[in-house]
């Protein structure tokens, strides 16, 4: 296939599929066994973005699974700042690799790779628009920490406007049959037409502006910051930042098995505090970036992933 640039490129069925691998690669992501399933293939990264967790994620599921990683580097020291075109650009790097993992500012560009490109293309984050492979990580650390995706309550908070982290997600919760619940300031509401897209297609939608009062009722507090970059007005920026912020004594209420998540990087949505609660998550749930990218190049690529790992794998 040409990649998986929304989450619409994947069906329910497939997605678990893929989480079910992820399950299984875990050691090899752990670095406790040794699966080349890889060898021999190369992954493009292509950044056209600051990135930390999602390049270096892709980089070590492809390094773990025995194979090669070529990196676009700085934009600022590519042949883009002399003017190359992104279809020339994607038309060199098809020729060097045999998967693509992408990020880039222009809401789009991703599917405009894929169409350009031969080998399959990872949307890595597209602008305000979608972010998949985030959102897999995202699913495969709810469903270790409740056994399914079904039927839960999950809160995304923050940046709902310019967050595309959390546009991907709820139309991935919502297709389990999740409750959401949407709190942000006024300004940065979750756009209209995806709140009416997932209620068309019968979801249970909520928006509200009191995140407090949403965490006794969640399994899932979903932390989002608000992201200075996306805001065409410095002004308007400044009227939201720091809306949000969870200290530990916000968690009194909180259910056991509720987990915080946030895709970082944070900057002052969740308190210090908050870290060593059991409900933190946040950090594992960047580790399963790792085995949740391993399980989708393994599938793009058409390499099967062992029932039996660790009989499969050798010991390091």
């Amino acid at each position: 296939m040409s990649g998986i640039i929304t989450m619409d490129d994947l069906t329910n069925e497939e997605i678990i599929s893929i989480l079910d691998d992820a399950e299984r690669l875990l050691p090899v992501a752990e670095g406790r066994l040794h699966l080349p399933l890889l060898q021999g293939r190369i992954l493009g990264n292509l950044f056209f973005e600051p990135s930390t967790r999602t390049r270096m994620s892709f980089e070590t599921a492809m390094k773990r699974l025995g194979g090669g990683v070529v990196n676009l580097g700085d934009v600022k020291t590519s042949s883009v700042v002399k003017g190359e075109t992104l279809f020339d650009t994607i038309q060199m790097v098809d020729g060097y690799t045999d998967i693509i993992a992408m990020r880039h500012p222009r809401q789009g560009a991703a599917q405009y790779a894929a169409d350009s490109a031969r080998v399959p293309i990872l949307n890595g984050g597209d602008g305000a628009g979608h972010h998949p492979t985030q959102t897999m990580l995202d699913l495969f650390t709810i469903r270790r920490a409740h056994g399914t995706l079904e039927n839960l309550n999950v809160v995304l908070a923050g940046d709902l406007r310019y967050g595309r982290t959390v546009h991907s997600l709820s139309h991935a919760l919502t297709r389990f049959g999740c409750s959401v619940i949407f709190a942000s300031p006024d300004t940065l509401r979750m756009p209209e037409e995806i709140i009416a897209d997932l209620r068309a297609n019968g979801a249970e939608v909520t928006e509200t502006d009191d995140l407090l009062a949403q965490i006794s009722g969640a399994d899932v507090i979903y932390m989002t910051r608000i992201q200075k970059e996306r805001f065409p007005d410095e002004d308007e920026y400044s009227k939201v930042a720091g809306a949000y912020k969870l200290h530990a004594n916000d968690l009194d209420d909180a259910n056991a098995e509720m987990i915080i998540m946030h895709p970082l990087p944070r900057v002052d949505e969740i308190h210090p505090s908050v870290d060593k609660t059991r409900h933190a998550c946040y950090f594992q749930q960047a580790f399963n970036g790792v085995v949740t990218r391993m399980s989708l190049m393994c599938w793009l690529l058409s390499v099967p992933v062992p029932e039996d790992v660790e009989a499969a794998g050798g010991a390091l």
